[in-house]
């Protein structure tokens, strides 16, 4: 009995609010729409190229690592609560400790381990990933971002698009190291888009770009005007597009679909509607996606961007 005389536990509303905190957790964790297949990727979708899948590894990785860290941590809190709470029988204050070096020692030095395994394998994987020389490409695409929308330009050899690829003016602002690898004498085709353009299978806004299945692809990423994020969502892959600064990595696509793609960066008034496609099909359905290209009118390039700034130049010269 409670000391007003009511057989009432002080006990219960903390009891009672813990089930409701249980409950509510409960439902967040089964009210999210995703299967007991789409739990091990936490959040990702379903990768869609050979690289992929080292992305979301790392991913599960760090996840795993933090879910340990706050068990451990969790657990010290409770132990704490539970064990040192203060007696019914004492009123004395228990003994304060002011310094222990062991302790200290050990929540200096475990931060630090957890973060130099992180840092080993986040720059291991990115380097992999970024890498033009483990796997010579098949395809290469200039993507090109400007408000609003994307432009692309297929540096292939195309029946009907004469021209080369390595002295177009069109393509000035792509620094020579990677022009060494465009085709011999590659005409070209492109397509660009608008906010209003739509994918006539899907009605998904944006341009689309199309790529082949089982093809090693290079994006090579210029923009015409801000910084933008090329990013595919099921490529588990982004990276940003500069003005006077080229970027440029390496997929290979092993899945046919037609996927989403946005920019990630915020580079203005429209950047919701900066969004395009991605459809991967067959190598003969894109071979001839671009005669059909051709046959529209749409050879040779579109600008491809701001040229390159002297700084970038003089990091290129230094790097040869």
């Amino acid at each position: 009995m409670s000391p007003n005389g009511s057989d009432r536990s002080p006990r219960r509303p903390m009891r009672r609010k813990l089930l409701q905190a249980l409950t509510a957790g409960l439902v967040l964790a089964t009210a999210t729409g995703c299967t007991y297949k789409d739990f091990p990727r936490l959040g990702m979708p379903t990768p869609t190229t050979e690289e992929a899948p080292r992305i979301l590894s790392l991913w599960q990785g760090s996840w795993a690592a933090a879910l340990a860290v706050g068990v451990l941590v969790w657990g010290l809190i409770l132990w704490s609560a539970m064990f040192h709470r203060r007696s019914r029988t004492k009123v004395e204050v228990p003994p304060q400790t002011r310094y222990n070096m062991p302790i200290e020692a050990l929540y200096t030095v475990v931060p630090i381990i957890i973060i130099s395994v992180l840092f080993y394998f986040t720059a291991r994987d990115e380097s992999k990933l970024l890498s033009l020389t483990d796997k010579k490409a098949d395809v290469t695409v200039n993507v090109v971002g400007f408000q609003w929308s994307w432009g692309f330009n297929y540096i292939e050899n195309v029946p009907g698009s004469t021209g080369d690829a390595r002295t177009d003016k069109n393509l000035d602002a792509i620094p020579n190291r990677f022009k060494d690898a465009f085709p011999a004498n590659a005409g070209g085709v492109y397509d660009v888009g608008t906010p209003g353009t739509r994918n006539p299978q899907t009605g998904n806004p944006g341009p689309t770009l199309w790529l082949p299945k089982g093809k090693t692809v290079r994006f090579v990423l210029t923009s015409r005007d801000v910084i933008h994020s090329f990013w595919v969502v099921p490529f588990l892959m982004k990276q940003d597009v500069i003005p006077g600064h080229t970027n440029a990595f390496q997929v290979t696509p092993n899945k046919e679909g037609t996927f989403l793609g946005k920019c990630a960066e915020l580079c203005g008034v429209d950047h919701s509607r900066m969004l395009f496609n991605v459809k991967v099909v067959s190598p003969e359905r894109y071979e001839q996606h671009l005669k059909d290209l051709a046959k529209k009118g749409q050879t040779g390039y579109i600008p491809a961007g701001i040229a390159q700034t002297s700084h970038e130049k003089n990091r290129e010269t230094n790097n040869l």
